[in-house]
């Protein structure tokens, strides 16, 4: 590996991440507060537990940031596959991509940070250095709720060590790091409640974040009040999770805009 590597965007947020967690259990432990209480009642079993957690939310976070999110890879023998594919759905023919010149599948997009198309394109997330896409978005998704988990009890063990005196100078060189600590924690809970909760609301409805925002923009979508891919909370959710019922995006695109047709007619 080139010396200049190992300081890459990737390498270095991936560093400061695994620092930053590690760093902020150590000074849970080192800290007055309910670890150290467990610890000392010769209760390990909720102390274990918490570094489960903890190690669990670190190898989820480097299993989404280091896997391929989907990328779009069109081998010459595929590519007739995708042509076909493309003329299943006529009135919204596949086109290639600028940059990388391969056939983009619906709901594909080239991502400049990484410089290739991502299947199920949802967005790039800086803090992971890496797309989010078809392939990685359910554990993205299984990331946020566990490191939600440990982020909140995480800051109820900073907060269960907090105790405020006088004078305020002593405090804060006994306290200060906890409480830092504790104002970082309820930052990160906040956000990580967030993004799961509009994640969970777009997969209920079968939507990535990037045809969310920039429904206006795609072809697709256009004059269109819901996702042409829902079908249904169980469905989708089947879907996301389990990759059942299987099927390309082309084709449900398709069946949407027969039984469209077929109840305007109905009318």
């Amino acid at each position: 590996m080139a010396p200049w590597a190992l300081l890459s965007p990737g390498v270095l947020v991936r560093t400061g991440h695994t620092v930053l967690t590690w760093g902020i259990t150590l000074v849970l432990f080192l800290h007055d507060t309910a670890l150290r209480q467990w610890e000392e009642q010769g209760n390990l079993l909720l102390p274990l537990t918490f570094l489960l957690l903890v190690l669990g939310s670190l190898l989820l976070y480097l299993a989404v940031s280091l896997m391929d999110p989907g990328y779009v890879n069109v081998q010459p023998q595929e590519e007739a596959k995708e042509e076909q594919t493309a003329m299943v759905a006529q009135a919204i023919p596949l086109r290639r991509c600028g940059y990388c010149m391969v056939l983009q599948p619906l709901r594909a997009r080239h991502c400049k940070e990484c410089r290739r198309c991502v299947r199920r394109y949802d967005h790039h997330c800086p803090w992971m250095e890496n797309c989010v896409g078809e392939r990685n978005h359910p554990l993205f998704v299984a990331y946020l709720a566990l490191q939600l988990l440990v982020l909140l009890w995480s800051l109820y063990l900073a907060w269960s060590g907090l105790r405020f005196f006088q004078p305020w100078g002593l405090w804060l060189r006994s306290s200060g790091l906890l409480f830092t600590t504790f104002l970082l924690l309820s930052f990160f809970s906040m956000v990580a409640g967030l993004l799961l909760a509009s994640h969970l609301y777009l997969v209920a409805s079968n939507t990535t974040t990037w045809e969310f925002i920039s429904s206006h923009r795609i072809a697709y979508l256009h004059q269109r009040s819901s996702s042409p891919f829902d079908r249904g909370l169980a469905h989708n959710l089947a879907h996301f999770f389990c990759g059942w019922p299987s099927g390309s995006w082309e084709t449900l695109w398709t069946e949407e805009e027969e039984e469209a047709e077929g109840h305007s007619q109905a009318v």
